[in-house]
């Protein structure tokens, strides 16, 4: 049984502004585009929850669950997300986004803190899956 703590922030700027961004993580349809999975559902609002499925290769279902805890319009998103693997925790998580002006675009600052348990899933996995998924917000802004 082992407990890996990690954080690690990932920046990116974006052309579109920071109302823009927002749009794009608050609507359904547009965060599914970007965000991926095989199911998708979203209630942005504080209380609300974003339930994501997949497949890992060695074909186990997966499923990232996140509740939302504070919601800036155009400025933050605060969540707490879970990831299981069948039926084993893999990982707890804390996140912030927050958008922040950049000239005419937005420059977002992406932090997150993880508990990973017992082996299922290493930080530096997380870590790399996030920035995809950061880069893939970047072209549907496009």
């Amino acid at each position: 049984m082992t407990v890996i703590h990690s954080t690690f922030t990932l920046e990116r700027t974006y052309t579109a502004t920071p109302s823009r961004v927002f749009d794009a993580w608050a609507d359904p349809a547009a965060k599914a585009r970007w965000f991926g999975g095989e199911t998708h559902e979203l209630d942005f609002r504080a209380g609300g929850r974003e339930v994501t499925t997949g497949t890992a290769p060695n074909g186990t279902k997966l499923a990232a669950t996140s509740t939302y805890h504070d919601i800036v319009p155009g400025e933050r998103i605060v969540y707490s997300t879970t990831l299981t693997g069948g039926d084993t925790l893999a990982t707890v998580s804390t996140t912030t986004v927050e958008l922040l002006p950049d000239g005419d675009g937005t420059r977002l600052v992406l932090t997150e803190q993880g508990t990973f348990l017992d082996g299922a899933e290493e930080p530096a996995w997380r870590e790399q899956g996030t920035g995809d998924w950061l880069d893939k917000l970047g072209e549907e802004l496009k």
